[in-house]
This record gives C-alpha cells, sequence and structure tokens, in this order.
C-alpha cells in the first residue's frame, strides 16, 4: 500500500537527489534556486595609523612573546585563547575582546587562514646594514615581490639559523598578515635589513668577509662546490626573471642547484631552503673537518 505521507519532504523517503530534481525544476519554472553556494567574505578595511594585521596561531604566539613588538588590539575566540594560553583578557597590556570566528572574518575575509584570533600592531622597524652583527649566513633578496614567497623564505631562513634577511626597499612586500602567517612565527625570530642600493650593499657584505653567491639555473658550478669562505650571503632573485643583470655582476660566484630531473628550477622559496640546508651542511662539515 502506498503511504501518500512518505513522500512529502522532510520524510526520510525525501531524498536528496529528490531534492535536486524539485530545485531544479522551481529554478526553471522562475522560482528561486533551494541550493546556493557560499559565498566568500572579503576582506574589510586595512587598519589605519599604519598599523599591521597579524593572524594565525603560530604568527600570534610569536608576537606576543616579542619584546620588540607593540600591539594595539586583539581580537580572539574563547578556543584560540584557550590554544595561546591566554587565561584572562583584561590582565593583558592591550585591548583584547573574545569573539566569534565571523568577527574575524569580517575583518581578514573568510579566505584567511585565522584560527580565531587576529591582533593589530606596529610594523617591525627594519635594521641598518651596519647592524648586521656576526652572523655568519644571510639571505639577500633581489626584488622578490610575493609576500607568500617572501614569508616561506622568513620561515626556512629562522629554521637554518640565518641571521638576517636583506632586502631591497622598493620592490619588497611590506609587512602583511600573509606574509607573516605565511613565515609562522618567523617574522619575529630574524633581523630584517632594508637597503636602497642592492649592488652597494653588496659591496659592503663583501668588505664585511662575506662571499655573496647568486643563485641562477645556468650558474657555472654547483652550489656545493661554490662555497669558501668564513660568511656566505645567498642571494636570490624574483620568479620569471631571476638575479638582475648588476646583482649577477656583484656576486661573488653565480652558483646553481644540481637538479638531475625534468624540470631545472624552483621555486624561490623552496630554492632558498635547499640552499639554506646546503649552506649549513658545508659549515658543518668545515668546522668537523678541523
Amino acid at each position: 500500500m502506498n503511504d501518500e505521507k512518505s513522500n512529502k519532504p522532510g520524510t526520510p523517503k525525501d531524498t536528496h537527489y529528490a531534492k535536486l530534481r524539485r530545485a531544479h525544476r522551481d529554478q526553471k519554472a522562475g522560482g528561486a534556486p533551494a541550493f546556493r553556494p557560499r559565498q566568500p567574505v572579503p576582506p574589510g578595511e586595512a587598519p589605519g595609523d599604519g598599523l599591521v594585521r597579524l593572524y594565525g596561531l603560530h604568527t600570534v604566539r610569536a608576537a606576543l612573546d616579542n619584546p620588540r613588538r607593540r600591539i594595539k588590539k586583539m581580537l580572539v575566540t574563547r578556543n584560540a585563547a584557550e590554544r595561546l594560553s591566554i587565561g584572562d583578557l583584561a590582565a593583558l597590556p592591550f585591548k583584547a575582546e573574545l569573539v566569534e570566528p565571523k568577527d574575524i572574518d569580517r575583518i581578514t575575509g573568510s579566505d584567511a587562514v585565522h584560527q580565531g584570533v587576529l591582533i593589530e600592531a606596529e610594523p617591525l622597524k627594519p635594521k641598518r646594514l651596519d647592524a648586521l652583527g656576526d652572523t655568519r649566513l644571510v639571505l639577500v633578496l633581489d626584488q622578490v615581490t610575493d609576500p607568500h614567497n617572501v614569508g616561506a623564505i622568513l620561515r626556512s631562513a629562522v629554521a637554518f639559523g640565518a641571521g638576517a634577511l636583506i632586502t631591497t626597499a622598493r620592490h619588497s612586500p611590506q609587512e602583511s598578515g600573509v606574509l607573516a602567517k605565511s613565515a609562522s612565527g618567523a617574522l619575529e625570530h630574524i633581523d630584517q635589513i632594508e637597503v636602497k642600493n642592492l649592488a652597494d650593499a653588496l659591496g659592503q657584505l663583501h668588505e664585511a668577509g662575506f662571499q655573496t653567491i647568486g643563485l641562477d639555473s645556468e650558474g657555472p658550478a654547483e652550489l656545493e662546490k661554490t662555497f669558501g669562505g668564513e660568511k656566505i650571503a645567498l642571494v636570490l632573485g624574483a620568479e620569471g626573471k631571476g638575479l638582475r643583470q648588476k646583482t649577477r655582476e656583484t656576486v661573488t660566484a653565480l652558483a646553481r642547484l644540481d637538479m638531475p630531473g625534468a624540470i631545472h628550477s624552483l621555486n624561490v622559496s623552496n630554492a632558498a631552503a635547499v640552499s639554506l640546508y646546503a649552506a649549513q651542511r658545508w659549515f658543518a662539515h668545515r668546522i668537523s673537518g678541523r
């Protein structure tokens, strides 16, 4: 016996496919579609007063632990506050507010992986080249502009113990939530140095005892066979165009990463990680061989 009630919407026999058929029929008849795709929330306006917005658990935790970072405001969910081990928001030395994830979505946009926490803070001030210190390994970027790449490079630089990242004042990304999230906290752990003229900066590195090695897929020698100084500066160029001609003429040497596969070039952030690893291995072998 047929049970008419069993075919009504919402009963167990009203399958997903039946709903789709009805939605399609209704839409053809001029009705509104039953299913609408979720529209992404666009990011809100940038903060004023020269502040930057940083988000993500690792990024914010590192910022909280950095005495140089001047934080003005925090928005945090209850879950994120627990994961950050923040007990009393009122005890923080800046304004902090408990919110829902959607409140942060409205600021960052729903595509940003904010993990329930956002801060507004003053950007870190870049240092001068003469404040480099006694590090033996630095990275130099020749007009690498993608913030995702620069953030990933910062992360690798900190992981492999580089003492500084040197960039040009122009044609380099400013500190931002995207860059900081890609760096996963590394932004707070490495000196960032801005220079106006990269060729002049390379000359100063030479005077300070650095061997400057430009990474080039057509370099005449393998990177590992190029190392030879007490201090090393690895110089990487932008995606596509690579090192500028003046930079190529100024570095101590041009070298390539030996890649036996069908592809002979890497994303600049991957090339940075591989070259940093090779440099640290060379330092380790050099010390152990003494």
